[in-house]
């Protein structure tokens, strides 16, 4: 089953991300996330942070989760590599990501990310698993 993939957008990016279980769909989808954004072969594991974000629907919290990751990347200037969710459910996510701080001349940015967005979002189950939609404003 692939992980991921990217979605041709008239204006921004998609990804549509797959999972066999609702926590390998929204590890993977940190995955495809920053690795849009990065060369994620020469991002290390140095710094690790707790993320937890509160109950809602799956489709907001898949917005939310990304949101997340883009506000530590933009404001703490991380690059993210390895996504553990350790919960997931009606009381919300809770995840440990780890990557380190972007540094020129190692990391180059690919894809600057301004939001994630609502627009066309689906989180669904399928035969095999888990999908989801999910179009970001560059």
């Amino acid at each position: 089953m692939k992980r991921y993939e990217i979605l041709d957008h008239t204006a921004d990016i998609g990804i549509i991300v797959h999972g066999e279980n609702l926590k390998a769909l929204f590890e993977n989808a940190g995955k495809a996330f920053f690795h849009l954004i990065t060369d994620l072969r020469k991002v290390r594991g140095r710094i690790e942070r707790q993320i937890h974000i509160g109950g809602e629907s799956l489709d907001r919290l898949m917005v939310d989760w990304l949101s997340e990751l883009l506000y530590l990347h933009d404001v703490e200037h991380l690059l993210f590599k390895s996504f553990k969710v350790e919960s997931l459910g009606e009381s919300g996510l809770k995840a440990i990501v780890k990557g380190e701080l972007y540094e020129e001349g190692v990391h180059a940015i690919k894809t600057e990310v301004k939001a994630v967005t609502y627009h066309q979002i689906q989180v669904k189950r399928e035969n095999r698993g888990w999908r989801a939609q999910i179009i970001l404003d560059l």
